[in-house]
């Protein structure tokens, strides 16, 4: 078991990078619409946006490379786009340079979304599962936290302060690279491609190779079903975790999660707060968020994961309708960071500890990348599509009533919970395809 939470941990750091890269710009938003002279519209599509584009392609096109050359290599490969992202966006010397490198790096945020829950969860027991592909998660808040913190450190630097904030994750997409070649390759993936010897040579390093034979029969029956049905996800017998996983993500991202990490900043500002005591209210975010995300890992294969978004949907009711009415009648101060602080806990125990869980285990093993990238791309088209707008409907319809809208999503996300959502905790991903889909 050892080893395997070694791997785990490593492939989890892919979520890391995805975490850092995903907030780091929060620092340098308001500097670069300043040095540029870009308006609202610009900003927010092109030199914000483009790094969420890059994710909506990475997600769609990232089950290729995941079924094709492995968990393990996408993983790599995914480190390298960070790496050379994080060089290009410090040195860019224009908004279309910048976005362009931003892109790439979003396309790394794409595939790890698949890659790494499919290698995880394809690695984990049963009965570990939820908190070994949570560790993913746990590593995205992480990632969130030290890039709140990194900007904040390096907001003195000097007039270019934003290039040090950018530049930075070129250090941990190095030794995650270097890290992931200690990994093995996925048993299941190395069964599916038929290559027996190399998959029980595995399975003998995690303690399991008295499941060999069970294992090999229950995939060879999983590929030639394939084999026969010329099988898709967008097949009638997939419907149900199909919609279940089109389901999770659209909530996710209606929530308004990733336009609140992408403006923090200037939320707080709007709030009423300054510059430095924003960006101290951001690190706070990260710490909250880190702090409940490790309660959710602990709890996820404890209480299961229909409870934990039961706890999460109905804080972030409580909390978005508070943020909404902060805005509404105009309260100053503390008050909206605390709300903030209340919305970021629901969602760490609830969407942020499940999602990435739930996708990566309701699909059959032939078609689990397949199905990962069409949760992820449906996550994260809302994740590019959302965040964009939000600087135009801030200076038009205001954050009040953007808050409130997402208040509103959240009710029907607890409708979703309570009539939609099986409970997969503790059941094998065999046993699970079996559950979920109907012949």
């Amino acid at each position: 078991m050892r080893k395997i939470f070694i791997w785990a941990l490593v492939a989890s750091l892919a979520g890391f990078l995805f975490g850092f890269d995903t907030v780091v710009i929060s620092g340098a938003d308001k500097k670069l619409q300043t040095l540029w002279n870009s308006s609202d519209a610009f900003h927010g599509t092109v030199v914000m946006g483009m790094a969420l584009w890059g994710t909506v392609i990475g997600a769609i096109f990232g089950g290729i490379p995941t079924n094709r050359i492995g968990r393990k290599n996408t993983l790599l490969w995914i480190g390298i786009l960070f790496f050379f992202s994080a060089i290009g966006s410090a040195l860019a010397n224009g908004p279309y340079v910048f976005a362009a490198f931003r892109f790439v790096g979003g396309l790394g945020v794409g595939a790890s979304t698949i890659a790494a829950p499919a290698y995880i969860s394809e690695i984990a027991p049963a009965k570990d599962r939820g908190k070994l592909v949570a560790f993913y998660q746990f590593n995205i808040v992480l990632g969130i936290l030290i890039a709140f913190l990194s900007n904040y450190l390096l907001r003195n630097v000097g007039e270019n302060s934003w290039r040090w904030m950018m530049g930075v994750q070129a250090f941990p997409s190095f030794i995650y690279s270097v890290l992931i070649f200690s990994i093995p390759k996925s048993p299941r993936w190395l069964l599916s491609k038929n290559r027996d010897e190399e998959a029980k040579s595995v399975l003998q390093r995690m303690g399991l190779e008295a499941d060999f034979e069970e294992m090999k029969k229950d995939i060879d029956a999983d590929n030639a079903n394939a084999a026969l049905a010329n099988d898709s996800i967008f097949l009638k017998k997939y419907r149900t975790p199909l919609i279940l996983a089109f389901l999770i993500a659209f909530f996710n991202q209606l929530s308004g999660i990733n336009a609140f990490l992408y403006y923090s900043n200037r939320i707080f500002q709007e709030a009423g707060l300054g510059e430095s005591t924003a960006l101290l209210s951001s690190i706070g975010i990260g710490v909250v968020n880190l702090v409940f995300t490790l309660l959710g890992v602990f709890l996820i294969d404890r209480l299961g994961r229909k409870i934990l978004m039961y706890i999460g949907s109905v804080g972030y009711i409580i909390s978005l309708t508070l943020v909404a009415m902060a805005f509404f009648l105009h309260w100053q101060g503390i008050m909206v960071p605390v709300f903030l602080f209340l919305f970021i806990a629901a969602h760490a125990i609830g969407q942020g500890a499940v999602i990435w869980v739930f996708i990566s285990e309701i699909f059959p093993n032939h078609l689990r990348a397949s199905g990962q990238a069409f949760g992820s791309t449906t996550h994260w088209i809302l994740a590019a599509i959302i965040p964009s707008l939000i600087p135009f409907l801030f200076s038009t319809i205001g954050a009040g009533v953007v808050f409130l809208f997402f208040a509103i999503m959240m009710v029907f996300q607890l409708f979703f919970v309570a009539f939609l959502m099986p409970e997969t905790k503790g059941i094998s991903l065999e046993e699970l395809s079996k559950k979920l889909i109907k012949n």
